[in-house]
């Protein structure tokens, strides 16, 4: 005879729990969870960027150059200077004062070098000739071949587009030739959580126009009765807007479904404005739990992501909380982000649902007063970027190679952080 008890026991059937609990609960576990110690903490952007890995610490490929120069140090001079080289190392330097040996760091490869040794076969090219080449892969060809023919090198080919990409040819002052390239953009979709637009927002427009235009090169037109402005000439959309009491970078980010994300928002501590169709989609204006106004829409079909390396854009975002845990928890919750360490205590590295980066690369940084998104923009020449800020009543650091590339921190006239770099 089977047990009553049995008989009347009713199978375990899951249930959905309520979108708004879930939202809740996985917000409070990210902050438990994510919350680990770390190193101390240092500068914002240094301490959420993903760089390249250091110089020293960078492994050889399969295929190394080792090149043979007529003046090793003076090769060494031109390749930091022309290509943003880094040293690896002391040269060894041989008994009778050559150099026998000595490397350098572009991009993720090294380039290895020695003074010639026509004793032992080893020579540098002779003038005119070059039995070979390398190829150099940059964001901006146009302004690396400018710059290393200000460093004397010899122009070759002039930088043109062709069905293999964007390139020139420079013969550097020890004779090598050098294919300095970009391969042709692969566009790739917009995805959630990319940013589709940004604006400054700041207390003056018209200055922050002035002021930018200035620093930047922006082209931007707009309203001028009004606080808004929009910058032209970018694949970017970017803008300006004034009265706002608090200077921040307002982003609008790509979502699916903007309705579901407003309950998102507000489940994991935000707030949210009801959704209204634009003439440009579906979209509503959001804040989150520390306070950082942002937007988010549903992009039109076949959206890509704009190129963020060209002179004039966006390249970075630094989202600057007083607490790293909620706000990974919440923009883990709301736009599906993950997050990888930084190098420093509070500095996180955000990566979209698919596990890429996100368009632009943001961090994110804990332990700051106040909260507020702290944007880096690419310049052709920091130190130039640095006089404008000075000159138009900002502060800057001094230009310094941060191993990515070389960049300045800066503040504007009406004191907003912001970073300027050449990659």
């Amino acid at each position: 005879m089977s047990d009553p008890l049995d008989a009347l026991h009713e199978p375990v059937r899951p249930v959905d729990p309520d979108p708004a609990f879930a939202a809740r609960l996985r917000a409070r576990l990210e902050r438990e969870v994510l919350a680990a110690p770390r190193p101390e903490r240092g500068d914002a952007m240094t301490a959420t960027t993903t760089a390249p890995t250091r110089a020293t610490d960078l492994a050889l490929h399969s295929i190394t150059p080792y090149i043979a120069v007529p003046d090793a140090a003076a090769a060494l001079d031109f390749y930091v200077g022309a290509f943003g080289a880094v040293r690896r190392g002391d040269p060894i330097v041989m008994p009778d004062g050559r150099i026998g040996h000595a490397e350098v760091a572009i991009g993720d490869s090294v380039l290895m070098l020695a003074e010639q040794f026509p004793e032992m076969g080893i020579v540098a090219p002779r003038e005119g000739e070059s039995p070979a080449s390398m190829r150099l892969e940059v964001p901006d060809p146009d302004a690396v071949v400018d710059r290393a023919v200000e460093l004397g090198a010899r122009l070759e080919r002039p930088v043109s587009d062709s069905p293999y990409g964007r390139g020139g040819v420079v013969v550097d002052p020890a004779g090598h030739r050098w294919m300095v390239s970009r391969e042709p953009a692969t566009e790739r979709p917009l995805q959630v959580g990319d940013v589709g637009y940004a604006s400054l927002w700041r207390r003056d427009v018209g200055a922050a126009e002035r002021f930018y235009g200035a620093v930047l090169g922006w082209s931007i037109e707009g309203d001028h009765a009004g606080q808004g402005r929009r910058v032209t000439g970018t694949e970017q959309h970017l803008g300006l807007y004034g009265g706002q009491d608090a200077s921040t970078t307002l982003c609008c980010y790509a979502v699916d479904d903007v309705d579901a994300t407003v309950a998102l928002v507000r489940a994991a501590g935000g707030t949210a404005d009801e959704p209204t169709d634009e003439p440009f989609g579906r979209t509503a204006s959001c804040v989150d739990d520390q306070g950082i106004p942002f937007a988010v829409f549903v992009p039109e079909p076949g959206s890509t992501r704009p190129d963020t390396t060209a002179t004039g854009t966006l390249t970075y975002l630094t989202i600057e909380v007083p607490d790293a845990g909620r706000a990974r928890a919440f923009y883990g919750t709301v736009l599906g982000w993950g997050f990888r360490p930084g190098r420093v205590a509070e500095g996180w590295h955000a990566v979209s649902g698919s596990g890429d980066d996100t368009a632009p690369t943001t961090g994110l940084f804990g332990g700051a007063e106040a909260a507020s998104v702290v944007p880096m923009f690419v310049v052709d020449d920091v130190a130039a970027a640095v006089a404008a800020v000075r000159a138009g009543g900002g502060t800057a650091d001094d230009p310094a190679d941060a191993g990515y590339g070389v960049s300045a921190r800066c503040t504007d006239d009406q004191g907003a952080a912001f970073w300027v770099v050449r990659y």
